[in-house]
């Protein structure tokens, strides 16, 4: 078995909650409910089931859930963060839109867990469809008793509600996304306190990514044991990647994680065109980018690729043929961190901006010699420096990039031009220019 989310997917009216049903839906939810298991067996056997979120920090989510406070009386939040805004990431909407009830199950399981009497998802801000969609299945499960006060005639209740956000990137940090629902600006808060102890309105919260969710009836239901071999050791279960760039059939893709990277390449019908792969961004734009031929030596996991120095992140893939010049690609990056910081923190806002025109004035031919070490000072200026991990995300790709293609940063700083030509770029990249 590959896949466990997707699974079943290929016929008519998936998102619906009668073809849920008919998949083997919510028999997870019942089974606790009606069995009674002890919450702390829940987490448990999500602890040893090893799954690690899902939207890129890979945190342990059995440990996650552990740290909200038991005892009964205590007001405790639930938030899911579909907030999908990093550049090559469209998994999370694809379940939203194709499975949502497993999501919607999965933070009904996570709730009793941790005794959450309350719910929100947040959903990028960009996709209303995907909203919709989502209060539709809200509605369903709510009228086939598996949401509200008394979920399944029990004294089990639990509440969810979608919430629309507004395509900001930076509320895709999770405490940006809880000022963002409660109505003010999506800026991180300072941690400590945690969310566990101090989140939404204040009260104790988890929050996991949506793939994440959608994960947890199937380890309830087929163990954790089950799960972890699907995977490898410390890596257990599937992992949903979606792949843009130079591939002949762009898409989304469950496969076990550990699977090899050249698995995943050939599933998208190889490199477009039958050129060589130049590189690859393994987690999405804030992973350190990884020559082509690094990353077909590697297996798709959190260890393999974190000892190769970039992260899994959100398993958003992004391919890179012999086509891209690597300082184009990385001025149209930069900028877009430039543009997303949201100033709270000095070297972020001043950083990134610096870091932008740096690589923009090596782009059009006005380079010197001493702005790729000019550049690595910055970006090591801006991590660990900022009060979430936005400047980490914009400091990383830059040093990565001067690292493993400095020969093409040189180029351009001695010949004022790109060392691949603009036509050769023009066949077939699919990064854009940023905005002069």
């Amino acid at each position: 078995m590959d896949s466990i989310i997707l699974a079943g997917l290929d016929g008519e009216r998936t998102w619906s909650i009668e073809h849920y049903l008919a998949r083997g839906g919510y028999r997870a939810l019942r089974k606790l409910v009606e069995e009674k298991i002890p919450p702390g067996d829940v987490i448990a056997e999500v602890k040893k089931s090893v799954l690690r979120g899902r939207g890129g920090a890979g945190f342990p989510t059995g440990l996650k859930w552990s740290f909200m406070p038991r005892g009964a009386g205590i007001e405790k939040y639930l938030v899911c963060n579909s907030d999908e805004g990093e550049p090559g990431t469209f998994k999370d909407r694809d379940i939203l839109r194709y499975n949502p009830h497993a999501v919607i199950e999965g933070m009904a399981i996570a709730a009793w867990a941790t005794g959450a009497q309350r719910g929100y998802n947040y959903i990028h801000g960009e996709v209303w469809a995907i909203y919709e969609r989502f209060e539709q299945a809200i509605a369903q499960a709510r009228a086939h008793g598996f949401l509200g006060p008394n979920i399944l005639g029990t004294d089990f209740g639990f509440e969810l509600n979608a919430h629309h956000g507004w395509g900001a990137y930076i509320c895709g940090e999770e405490t940006g996304l809880l000022e963002s629902i409660e109505g003010k600006k999506g800026q991180p808060r300072y941690k400590p306190p945690f969310p566990a102890s101090f989140g939404l309105y204040g009260k104790p919260t988890t929050i996991n990514n949506t793939e994440t969710f959608a994960a947890v009836p199937w380890i309830i239901l087929n163990g954790a044991d089950k799960y972890l071999e699907l995977g490898k050791p410390n890596n257990g279960g599937t992992k949903i990647f979606s792949v843009s760039g130079h591939v002949e059939r762009p898409g989304v893709h469950e496969l076990p994680l550990g699977t090899p990277f050249a698995r995943l390449l050939e599933l998208c019908g190889g490199v477009r065109g039958g050129r060589s792969l130049k590189a690859c961004i393994p987690g999405g734009s804030s992973a350190p980018v990884l020559p082509g031929a690094i990353m077909m030596d590697l297996t798709l996991d959190y260890d393999a690729i974190a000892k190769a120095g970039s992260m899994l992140g959100s398993g958003a893939v992004i391919v890179m043929d012999e086509t891209v010049c690597m300082v184009r690609a990385l001025e149209r990056l930069s900028y877009f961190y430039h543009e997303e910081s949201c100033g709270q923190c000095t070297p972020c806002r001043e950083g990134t901006g610096w870091l932008y025109r740096l690589v923009h004035r090596i782009e059009h031919g006005r380079g010197r010699p001493e702005d790729l070490d000019l550049l690595d000072n910055v970006a090591g200026n801006i991590m660990g420096r900022t009060i979430c991990a936005l400047g980490d995300a914009a400091a990383m790709p830059v040093r990565s990039f001067v690292k493993h293609f400095r020969d093409e940063f040189a180029y351009h700083i001695e010949h004022g031009k790109c060392l691949v030509p603009r036509e050769v770029q023009r066949e077939g990249s699919t990064f854009h220019v940023a905005p002069r």
